[in-house]
């Protein structure tokens, strides 16, 4: 994933395909892990809810470094009856024709001019029957551009060295965490809520949590901010589906998503 850069595509994010392309090497073994609390939202916080309903912009394959590169066949479509929980799922699915390519899936809202002491983003996930090996990852992320300070908040999960990792925007590297991922079972959905706060004054972002199918790992990575030389507020949640060296075509759906935030 490369990062949405304005739109600041980062989602590199989802940036660095060249970090998609696994950074090997066994991950080291959770850390501490708890049951999750649901996704229960705080006490006034702002919800956007069932986001996956929303139209979905894309910029092809702005997840390559520096948004260059070859462009997969890839598409998006709202108000899938099945799979689906609540009667409406979103397919993303990407076609690619050469290796490590990839297909950049966003939404812009409301700028959010303050510090987020808490963001979550939730969703459920279904990866078909026979798709189970065809990623090369998925990759996840929200991003707050605040006056020009970039606070990305992203999650790949790599299939070739089974490890969640999280992306230092500032270095422009994906960085393996200690969560193992063990892919998606095929045919059934799962859950995924990833948990954040960032510092506007320290300019630090933090990764607090990421909870799979009710298995909650507290991680607590603090990685820097970065200023993009503007001084433009901006708000974005995003998917992207990376290919492998076959290269491979696969689908994703994704249902009752929701960011939620103080």
């Amino acid at each position: 994933m490369r990062s949405f850069q304005s739109v600041i595509p980062r989602l590199t994010a989802l940036t660095v395909i060249l970090g998609l392309m696994s950074c090997g090497g066994k991950p080291a073994a959770p850390a501490s892990t708890t049951q999750g609390n649901g996704g229960a939202p705080a006490p006034n916080s702002a919800i956007i809810d069932n986001i996956d309903q929303s139209p979905w912009q894309t910029c092809g394959s702005c997840g390559n470094p520096g948004g260059v590169g070859p462009t997969p066949n890839f598409s998006s479509r709202l108000g899938m009856a099945s799979p689906s929980e609540d009667g409406a799922s979103t397919e993303f699915s990407i076609a690619p024709t050469v290796p490590f390519t990839n297909a950049y899936f966003f939404q812009q809202h409301t700028p959010i001019t303050s510090q987020l002491n808490s963001l979550t983003y939730q969703f459920d996930i279904y990866v078909p029957a026979g798709s189970e090996t065809a990623p090369q990852a998925i990759e996840f992320e929200c991003q707050q551009v605040l006056d020009g300070w970039v606070y990305n908040f992203a999650w790949q999960a790599v299939y070739p060295s089974h490890v969640w990792r999280t992306f230092n925007y500032g270095a422009n590297n994906w960085e393996s965490s200690s969560v193992a991922f063990n892919g998606f079972t095929p045919g059934t959905w799962h859950r995924v809520m990833a948990e954040y706060h960032d510092d506007t004054t320290a300019h630090t972002v933090v990764h607090d949590a990421l909870t799979v199918d009710g298995t909650r790992y507290l991680v607590g990575i603090t990685h820097p901010a970065f200023h993009s030389g503007a001084a433009n507020n901006q708000f974005t949640n995003a998917i992207q589906l990376d290919s492998n060296l076959a290269p491979a075509s696969y689908s994703i759906y994704v249902d009752r998503m929701k960011i939620t935030y103080q």
